[in-house]
């Protein structure tokens, strides 16, 4: 059996451009259809420690913009939250436990945003 790293295509000009999340052929990409289901399903919002050496970080997922759209959202709800935080592939990360004042703030936006997680 041949390890998964192995596997990955590190260069190819036999099918034209890669794309660089899913490394499939532009034709075969999938992710384009994965953030369309996510803009059309509700926002999560979550709190999480694991894999963070013990800091809360709420995370908001689902959010149906892209770029500078969502660098500007994630500055207010930082501002508004009185907090740091940044935006990693898609997914706004708040510094602390704010999910009830994050649900709130993006309910007055007219999101559709619901707690999840435990």
């Amino acid at each position: 059996m041949v390890p998964r790293d192995s596997e990955r295509l590190v260069y190819s000009s036999a099918h034209g451009r890669v794309c660089p999340e899913c490394e499939r052929p532009q034709a075969q990409c999938r992710c384009r259809e994965r953030v369309a289901r996510a803009a059309g399903g509700p926002i999560r919002v979550r709190r999480e420690k694991k894999g963070r050496r013990g800091k809360t970080v709420t995370t908001i997922e689902g959010l149906p913009l892209t770029g500078p759209d969502l660098a500007a959202l994630a500055g207010e709800l930082k501002r508004r939250c009185g907090t740091g935080g940044s935006v990693k592939d898609g997914v706004v990360e708040i510094q602390g436990d704010h999910v009830d004042l994050l649900i709130e703030l993006l309910a007055d936006r007219g999101y559709r945003a619901k707690r999840a997680g435990g």
